[in-house]
């Protein structure tokens, strides 16, 4: 895939950098950049998904009745461990 790319610095930990170089040679690559903009669109695909899966949630609400709101709650509380 072609991209017009620009350069541009980040700063990360020393121990951060060198897993990144680890990852990068067992790839066969030589720098981490490509590393990086994969991770880069992934975190925003994820943020935008998200985004979406709180908009549709949102359309739901008052679909159920109380009493079901309530027992659905109880039962996701329930398998989380939580009170």
């Amino acid at each position: 895939m072609y991209c017009r790319c620009m350069r541009t610095t980040i700063e990360m930990s020393d121990e951060v950098r060198a897993q990144l170089l680890e990852l990068a040679a067992r790839r066969g690559l030589k720098g981490f950049s490509g590393l990086v903009q994969d991770a880069l669109e992934s975190y925003l695909e994820d943020l935008e998904s998200a985004g979406e899966r709180v908009r549709r949630a949102s359309l739901l609400k008052g679909a159920f009745r109380e009493k079901d709101a309530n027992n659905m709650r109880a039962v996701i509380h329930a398998l989380r461990g939580l009170k």
